[in-house]
């Protein structure tokens, strides 16, 4: 498999130092060698540009939106990259920064694929709009902006409008959901498994759930976009917004063999690891040996 690295140094997402360290940690710590080990071509194609923008102008471009047009800027030029990689056969791999960047990575797969598919798995649901969001922070907005809900320059993102049905998003592995999140899931009736759900009816009857209303919806293509906060916050102390209750190695591990057995997934974004938090690289060996998995089972 052919293999396009796409590389997101953001943190105005987040607005917290140290996520747009993540795309050049991964690499010093042999991403692309865990990639290539089980036979694929990896093109690395380097860090899209994110220009410096000083705090004191974080709200320039809107109230409640931090840092709005370097984000929209970022999402552009990924979504161009995501959709050229796929348009080459190659399987773009985003690695952040923070999750603002899944506007755009969406986007280039929603332009390719004709009926696409999201999961999301994460902690949080990113459904909140510059109305709902507590922290103005755009890494809790993207996928709602997928939906075509919020600023209309976050939904309008490389192609004006939706760039996802409801109906073909699900969010797993959700634990930290905000007031406005739940009332936006409920009234898209968007397909959300909450760790409580999990829980309670199991990791593979989810799993088998999720893929059963895919198989009946005629996607042809899903786009995965993984944030390593799912994971249990004891297990990823290098990430922004940890929560407990998560997921463990072994419970991700299972979840993303399945999902890629589909052989639907043609892209995948990996974010949220922010070194300056980690303690002795636990968090970036973690996603070392994930992105290992990944490729291992990949059919």
């Amino acid at each position: 498999m052919d293999i396009s690295l796409i590389g997101v140094p953001i943190m105005y997402g987040c607005d917290r130092d140290g996520a747009q360290h993540g795309p050049n940690k991964l690499r010093d710590k042999g991403i692309l060698n865990a990639i290539k080990k089980h036979k694929n071509t990896v093109y690395d194609l380097g860090n899209i540009y994110i220009p410096e923008i000083p705090a004191s102008e974080k709200y320039t471009h809107h109230k409640k939106i931090k840092y709005l047009k370097p984000i929209v800027d970022m999402n552009n030029s990924l979504a161009q990259l995501v959709y050229s990689a796929l348009c080459s056969k190659n399987f773009p791999l985003v690695i952040g920064g923070d999750h603002s960047l899944g506007i755009g990575s969406i986007s280039g797969a929603s332009r390719f694929h004709d009926n696409l598919a999201v999961i999301w798995i994460d902690a949080h649901g990113d459904i909140n709009t510059y109305e709902t969001s507590p922290s103005s922070n755009a890494h809790g907005m993207p996928l709602s902006a997928a939906l075509g809900k919020g600023e209309p320059s976050l939904i309008n993102v490389y192609y004006d409008g939706a760039k996802v049905k409801p109906q073909n998003v699900y969010i797993i592995g959700a634990r930290d959901l905000d007031k406005g999140e739940i009332q936006l899931a409920q009234e898209l009736s968007l397909n959300l498994y909450t760790m409580d759900h999990v829980r309670r009816i199991g990791i593979d009857n989810t799993i088998e759930q999720v893929l059963n209303k895919i198989k009946s919806s005629n996607v042809d293509g899903i786009h995965l976009s993984f944030d390593i906060d799912v994971l249990d916050k004891s297990l990823v102390p290098g990430t922004g917004t940890p929560v407990d209750n998560g997921f463990n190695v072994d419970d991700i591990k299972g979840i993303l063999k399945k999902l890629l057995a589909t052989n639907l997934v043609k892209s995948m974004d990996l974010v949220e690891l922010n070194p300056l938090l980690d303690i002795n690289d636990t968090t970036s060996d973690l996603c070392i040996d994930l992105v290992d998995w990944i490729f291992k089972v990949m059919p």
